[in-house]
């Protein structure tokens, strides 16, 4: 069949890998796709906010499947516009994705449906957030309610810092997204993601991973996107990962179904392993970015079979399989990152750090210039290996990364240092 790829990023360049390898899949076009992608199929310059030119590109192109990759066009609908143009497609509806799009809309979900999560408090004036938090005192975790692109969060380690934090969301740092804060409670513990598949009624289980969201070694520095992963996580036991789909996952697909807004797609759930369980931090509803570049090179399973069980309401059917190989993925970022980055530097080795068949570098956010493969974002490149352990892993991966030629680039060098601690 053919299939469209929505997104550009690295977690696009890891799906496209995969829907390529795919039987089923017979052309693949990605929109917009960055240099990565386009070595699986075409890529396509439109703008995706336009939901009209999807679909445009659609019948042009004969798209009988379509998969959004990143987390705005869910939240803006286009699966409910494509749907609606009887296009099939892989995703939430603008009404499940209020999973990611609003931090306050899953908090009262988890509350009415009693999943485990942080005592929190929603607030749109700053006086009222600040006077909450005073009288709940530091540690404490302020959020942006809706969609900032991995930096709407801040850890608080003083009352006076979650205190302007609330004056930078609700005074506009962060736009729209910043309306509306959340106030929550401080939880303790080791963070890791669950990933689901769903189709409205069914969860299967889709791998666990750890990322590294601060941008320097030590989990110092400010909150990114994301610096790194690795799969599977350690600290997600058989029996705990039991009890994330039996007190978290299954609770939040029966809430939704039971509002009349049946999940369906990747609800990937951020944890914290406290001494209590876990408890889920926030949802996404869409594979996260660096997370895919170690969860889907691990599948052995068709993705492009599954995603279509889901999407028809039949995942009963489907069982996944995976490589007993661990993975690392390194973000290369520009210098500056997660600040203002200068674009246009040139890249050289990614093709000399591939020659090992189980490294992979994915484009995050590059460009081509002439026959030059260039910098053309703040997360460039991340690298993944494949390895029997994740000690392994991580040599083979900072192996690669430094065969890559791109001094305007920096990374951390701890990657994998929970699961290292751990012995895997």
């Amino acid at each position: 069949m053919n299939i469209l790829l929505i997104g550009s990023g690295g977690r696009e360049h890891a799906l496209a890998r995969a829907i390529k390898a795919s039987p089923l899949c017979s052309r693949l076009v990605t929109a917009p796709g960055n240099p990565g992608t386009a070595q699986f199929g075409t890529n396509a310059a439109i703008d995706v906010a336009d939901h009209e030119a999807v679909m445009a590109l659609c019948r042009r192109e004969a798209i009988e499947f379509v998969i959004v990759g990143p987390e705005a066009p869910l939240v803006a609908g286009l699966v409910d516009d494509l749907t609606a143009a009887g296009l099939k497609a892989f995703g939430p509806s603008r009404a499940a994705a209020q999973l990611e799009g609003s931090k306050a809309f899953t908090k009262e979900l988890a509350r009415e449906f009693d999943i485990p999560t942080a005592a929190f408090a929603r607030f749109t004036e700053p006086a009222a957030a600040k006077a909450y938090i005073r009288q709940q005192g530091a540690p404490i975790v302020v959020k942006a309610d809706g969609l900032a692109a991995g930096k709407g969060v801040v850890v608080a380690e003083t009352v006076k810092e979650a205190e302007s934090a609330v004056d930078s969301m609700l005074g506009g740092s962060l736009g729209q997204a910043g309306s509306e804060v959340v106030v929550e409670e401080c939880l303790v513990g080791e963070e890791a993601s669950f990933f689901a598949l769903c189709d409205g009624t069914n969860a299967v289980p889709l791998g666990t991973a750890q990322d590294h969201k601060r941008v320097h070694d030590g989990d110092r520095g400010p909150n990114t996107g994301g610096m790194g992963a690795y799969s599977p996580a350690p600290v997600l036991t058989p029996e705990l990962e039991q009890e994330v789909m039996d007190t978290i996952i299954r609770p939040t697909l029966a809430g939704m179904r039971s509002r009349g807004t049946p999940f369906t797609g990747i609800l990937y759930a951020g944890l914290m392993m406290t001494a209590d369980g876990p408890k889920l931090i926030e949802y996404n509803t869409r594979f996260g970015d660096p997370e895919a570049q170690v969860i889907l090179p691990r599948m052995r399973t068709d993705i492009v079979a599954a995603m279509i069980a889901a999407a028809d309401g039949v995942l009963d059917e489907v069982r996944i399989s995976w490589s007993d190989f661990a993975a690392v993925t390194v973000v290369m970022a520009a210098k500056g990152y997660p600040g203002a980055v200068e674009k246009g530097s040139v890249i050289r080795g990614v093709e000399d750090a591939e020659r090992d068949e189980l490294v992979t570098v994915y484009h995050a956010g590059t460009a081509l210039r002439g026959s030059d493969l260039v910098a053309n974002g703040g997360r460039v490149l991340t690298v993944t290996a494949l390895a029997p352990t994740i000690r392994e892993a991580q040599q083979n991966a900072y192996a690669a990364v430094r065969v890559i030629d791109w001094p305007e680039g920096f990374y951390r060098s701890d990657i994998g240092w929970r699961a290292i601690d751990r012995g895997a």
